[in-house]
């Protein structure tokens, strides 16, 4: 099993390399808004935050997650674990579940103002792209892995199945984050199953009504069951971003990093 894992970590690593440099090649010949300056210089501060996090989450979270989901299988909790069909079935349902956990964290994120000083982070990109999946500020990933030590074992995931469910999550966020001019047919087809860049592109609009839609990771649906589905005729009138960060200072490196700690009006939406 630990070369199975091993294994896993590799795929896992290599496709979010992989998938970002084949959509920021995509987006500079298939561009869905054309006109984008400074790409390069984008792309480095927000794959700057990415490495950073990846760095503080691997020492502080890696080895105690690892060791949550092994107690979890070890004492069979969960939901995952209680219904035992087979290995096929128990992966799906604890990828269905994650995956509505997400969902569920992603909009308290938009719901409690004191997450929403950290997530704002991530919606202050005006200029969203493929690097843009990766733009979340550190301590609103501190939470969201502090918060999986009770969910790993409410749900039962072992800790390959987690792996798989990133290994999914990953690629398909690069995706819906890109600036990638999809066929519209082939979105509409798509957006069935997962969410799509039309799809998301309404969740990254300025607009609030917009931006406090659309919380899904991977599979569509959930926005469908909870009411909080909605595409624009004309995606391309969407204007991304949050206002208030509109300024250079807040597009830096050290200025996304202090987005949270912002003590004056600029705190909304």
């Amino acid at each position: 099993m630990n070369i199975e894992l091993t294994t896993l970590n590799y795929i896992k690593a290599f496709s979010i390399v992989g998938v970002l440099s084949v959509i920021f090649v995509l987006e500079t010949w298939l561009p869905f808004f054309y006109g984008r300056q400074r790409r390069i210089i984008h792309a480095r501060r927000n794959l700057a935050i990415a490495v950073l996090n990846a760095v503080i989450l691997g020492l502080l979270f890696s080895k105690p997650t690892s060791l949550i989901a092994d107690w979890t299988a070890s004492l069979s909790l969960g939901i995952v674990h209680r219904l035992n069909i087979n290995t096929f079935v128990d992966t799906l349902l604890a990828i269905i579940l994650m995956d509505g956990w997400m969902y569920l964290w992603h909009r308290a994120n938009h719901r409690i103002p004191f997450l929403w000083r950290f997530h704002r982070m991530h919606h202050s990109d005006p200029q969203m792209d493929v690097t843009t999946a990766l733009r979340f500020h550190t301590g609103e990933l501190v939470f969201s892995s502090l918060l999986r030590f009770a969910v790993i074992p409410l749900l039962g995931m072992n800790l390959w199945q987690l792996i798989f469910y990133e290994i999914l999550l990953l690629p398909i966020i690069q995706f819906h984050h890109s600036n990638v001019n999809l066929p519209e047919s082939w979105d509409r087809c798509l957006r069935t199953i997962i969410v799509t860049p039309n799809i998301h592109r309404v969740h990254h609009s300025r607009w609030q009504p917009e931006t406090d839609s659309n919380y899904s990771s991977i599979f569509s649906f959930w926005d469908r069951v909870f009411g909080s589905f909605r595409l624009r005729k004309d995606p391309h009138t969407i204007q991304y971003g949050l206002c208030a960060y509109d300024a250079q200072e807040w597009q830096t490196t050290w200025g996304m990093l202090k987005t949270p700690f912002l003590t004056t009006s600029l705190i909304t939406k």
